[in-house]
């Protein structure tokens, strides 16, 4: 049954995204989103979902408001359960009520869903309360748009003592500041002018309602601003929270597996940073291929991982097929602590473990060890490399390779996502290649690149991308390589 969901996105960051507005979006078969709705929002569709980008970008609308009434309408009619995406709340300035008209006419089912605003939420991340004991009992939030043209009481607003926020209002904030004097605020009263908050790009100008034109203009804020003013701007320091995270003001693209990417990206937003989610790498699971092997799983000596989808897609297969794990007497090898931190998530200990990022130190790990009459599998990638088959079987191993997986390229959800980006991590040479694919090689050549190993950098140098190799081939050696970067750029 179709239906229509109004959700609000929040300032930017992903994290402030509701509950509700998830399980919505997860719903979604077709969805209309606009420029500022945060890079990540669409990672949280649902694979075939149809995605239509509708700009509204200052002066220049990609679809006007009636084309986009006009399509939510039509995607209704035509069965599917339509996300419509705006940046902060959608009735807060953000022309959802004329939207929800449109579908009232029709007698299109709808709901819609609250975001965040970006008059509390931006300021919030700028060490701005809208009010605060003693300062500010009340606020305001009035939109800055058009100008002079607005039917604002300007000498009501000029006399309140709560906290005035105005939305979209940069290009007028000549006109306001002038308009709020005229008609009797104090020419002292403090003034702040966030841009982008929330976001990697935040930036900050504090003055007063005198001098804050002056300071915009020479710290070339560009839109989207929130304009605020009052005595709580005096604050703006000693609550200060964001600004002084040590990834503050980095956006660093992460272009792991949906599944992979999680813990990555956590440790990035925990430090600050703002993180572009590309999953330029969608795992197709063959695990069927495992089939033939099952009879002879209790009579490995061994089995060899090496990397962390092999082992979830590997387990996960045995327990859809009811195999019995105990039975399994082979000691385990992996590359890499992620893989054997996902090992160890399945009850198992390994008993060898290359901390590197390369096969052939686990070859020499285990090359004093095993026996030419010892049997192993390596349950793996269609794309991993048959290193350690073929000098297992040169010492007269029995080798099984089996892929239970294929890597396959990624899809770009987001057109805006890689635009702002200042750092792309990369993790395989597949993802490599996937990233040329869906950037292409001159967008990624204008960012500063970091290879987790060898390998991955040497696919980056083939195509004449210039990269870092992390000195730790692991997750924990790029978030090291990505804080020193960044110290030594702001001199810490």
């Amino acid at each position: 049954m179709s239906k229509v969901y109004i959700i609000g996105a929040g300032p930017g960051d992903e994290e402030l995204l509701t509950l509700k507005a998830v399980k919505s979006l997860e719903k979604c078969t077709a969805v209309l989103y606009d420029r500022l709705v945060g890079g990540n929002i669409l990672n949280y569709l649902r694979e075939g979902c149809e995605i239509y980008y509708c700009g509204k970008e200052p002066g220049c609308h990609y679809k006007t408001q009636q084309e986009i009434n006009n399509m939510l309408v039509k995607l209704a009619k035509s069965g599917h359960i339509v996300g419509r995406i705006k940046g902060g709340d959608p009735y807060v300035f953000g022309r959802g009520g004329e939207e929800v008209l449109s579908l009232i006419e029709e007698d299109i089912d709808f709901e819609v869903i609250p975001g965040v605003t970006s008059a509390i939420s931006v300021m919030s991340y700028a060490g701005i309360p809208a009010t605060h004991r003693g300062i500010s009992q009340s606020f305001h939030v009035i939109t800055g748009m058009s100008g002079s043209s607005l039917k604002i009481n300007w000498e009501s607003t000029a006399k309140s003592e709560g906290t005035l926020i105005f939305l979209m209002g940069l290009e007028n904030i000549d006109h306001i500041c002038t308009a709020l004097v005229l008609n009797g605020k104090d020419i002292n009263t403090p003034c702040g002018v966030i841009m982008r908050g929330t976001t990697s790009r935040q930036r900050k100008v504090v003055g007063t309602l005198e001098n804050i034109c002056e300071k915009v203009k020479e710290a070339v804020l560009k839109s989207p601003c929130i304009i605020v003013v009052g005595d709580v701007v005096i604050l703006n320091d000693k609550l200060n929270w964001f600004e002084k995270k040590p990834l503050f003001g980095l956006n660093i693209c992460v272009t792991r597996s949906k599944e992979q990417a999680v813990s990555l990206k956590t440790s990035f937003k925990a430090l600050g940073a703002e993180v572009a989610e590309i999953n330029a790498i969608k795992i197709k699971n063959t695990a069927y291929n495992l089939e033939d092997y099952e009879s002879k799983l209790y009579d490995y000596n061994y089995v060899i991982f090496t990397s962390v989808n092999a082992v979830n897609i590997f387990f996960n297969y045995l327990k859809t097929r009811e195999v019995d794990v105990r039975g399994i007497k082979a000691a385990f090898a992996v590359i890499g602590n992620a893989t054997a931190e996902a090992l160890k998530d399945r009850g198992i200990i390994p008993s060898f473990i290359a901390k590197e990022f390369l096969k052939e130190n686990l070859y020499e790990i285990m090359k004093n060890v095993i026996k030419a009459d010892d049997k192993v599998i390596i349950p793996c990638s269609k794309e991993a490399s048959p290193y350690l088959s073929e000098v297992l079987s040169r010492l007269g191993v029995s080798v099984d390779r089996v892929e239970i997986y294929e890597p396959i390229c990624g899809e770009l959800k987001n057109i805006n996502a890689f635009n702002e980006v200042d750092i792309v991590t990369f993790t395989s040479p597949s993802i490599v290649r996937n990233m040329i694919k869906m950037v292409g090689l001159q967008g990624i050549k204008k960012k500063l690149c970091i290879a987790i190993g060898p390998i991955t950098f040497k696919e980056l140098e083939k195509n004449g991308i210039s990269a870092v190799e992390c000195k730790e081939h692991s997750e924990e050696g790029i978030i090291s390589e990505v804080l020193r970067i960044w110290r030594n750029k702001n001199g810490i």
